[in-house]
């Protein structure tokens, strides 16, 4: 081992000693760390419990409702049909969590927490839709031993080239609803003014493309996705207007061709849930779609990125897990990926919120 590793296990060794425990939270100078590091296992071990007070709080809309005005236990024991002990354990539980601040008269009002939840609406659609991901990880060892897309994650993200419109559309109504602030960022760096011609594959209804057309009004939009899918997005922005620069591609991006002319493709949150050899034919096919001179933008969360790698390995480590496809990639390895599929130049493009996503530019 390097000397940082031999450093790092013999930290390691100490701090699991219990006489060392003892002595860390005794010790005046020491106890404010051990208290803190104590917090963050006691964290680690209750997530799953803060997760539901969450879920909780969206699905009697507690939120929405304390964002309105303050109100007391027994007000909203009615509004919400939960009965006045529900009601209080809820308030109380997410007082805890900072969701609620319980003002000096009893009412609860919104806390800070639940101001910035409120303030970002895509987060609602996640935590009701996280209920069928909670129980795919039920038990988290049997799903580990056996990895399969007959999971609720599985079936809900079903697509493929026979793939029912209704399903079809309720994963890309999802995908629409968390797509916002994402889109928002990946435009910003993204460079688009010196494009002619953006076609975004795996582009669902079509949020990105209309938020990019939206900032440059000279830019040719296409989106190519699954034909239920490509098709929704076209009635949808059918009274746009962007309406006149849209075309639509209803195509399977793994077995089709996809159609030349754009100068800047983008992937938005598409690579990540792919396994390896689908993921390397989709850059293959987005490679030979550009012209020499063409560039791809792909966006992501990526493993590994700084202050940003619990989304990464943890959380979409699961997730895709849990649906049966796909890994969280760094990177480094996308790029060995886009390298082995023919491109020759690529630019980490730092975004504002890598928690949401990263991008990079190929070309």
């Amino acid at each position: 081992m390097s000397v940082s590793d031999r450093l790092a296990a013999w930290k390691n060794r100490l701090i699991a000693n219990p006489a060392f425990q003892a002595f860390a939270i005794a010790n005046p100078l020491t106890r404010p760390i051990a208290n803190r590091k104590a917090a963050e296992s006691f964290d680690l071990v209750a997530g799953f419990v803060y997760s539901q007070i969450l879920s909780g709080a969206v699905d009697t809309g507690l939120i929405q409702r304390a964002a309105d005005g303050p109100v007391s236990a027994a007000e909203f024991a009615i509004s919400s049909g939960i009965g006045l002990a529900g009601a209080e354990r809820l308030m109380l539980a997410a007082t805890s969590l900072n969701v609620l601040r319980r003002q000096t008269d009893g009412r609860f009002a919104l806390g800070e927490t639940g101001a910035a939840l409120l303030g970002n609406p895509s987060v609602f659609a996640m935590i009701r839709h996280h209920q069928v991901l909670y129980k795919d990880l039920e038990n988290v060892t049997d799903r580990l031993r056996l990895r399969t897309p007959e999971t609720g994650l599985g079936r809900f993200w079903a697509y493929g080239a026979g793939a029912d419109p209704e399903e079809a559309g309720a994963y890309s109504r999802l995908m629409a609803e968390t797509q916002v602030l994402v889109a928002e960022e990946v435009i910003r760096v993204a460079g688009l003014s010196r494009s002619r011609v953006l076609m975004d594959v795996g582009g669902g209804h079509g949020v990105f493309l209309e938020r990019a057309g939206m900032r440059h009004p000279k830019l040719a939009l296409r989106l190519a996705d699954l034909p239920p899918v490509a098709e929704q997005a076209r009635q949808r922005l059918a009274a746009s207007p962007l309406a006149d620069r849209l075309e639509t591609y209803g195509l399977d991006f793994h077995t089709d061709l996809l159609p030349q002319g754009a100068d800047t493709i983008t992937l938005i949150r598409v690579l990540h849930d792919h396994d390896d050899p689908p993921a390397a034919r989709l850059l293959s096919n987005i490679r030979q779609a550009l012209p020499p001179k063409g560039r791809l933008v792909l966006a992501e969360p990526m493993a590994n990125t700084p202050g940003a790698a619990k989304m990464g390995d943890a959380y979409f480590g699961m997730y895709l897990w849990a649906m049966g496809r796909g890994r969280p990639r760094s990177f480094d390895e996308i790029s060995q990926m886009l390298r082995a599929a023919g491109f020759t130049r690529i630019i980490r493009k730092p975004t504002r919120a890598p928690l949401l996503t990263c991008a990079l530019e190929a070309s």
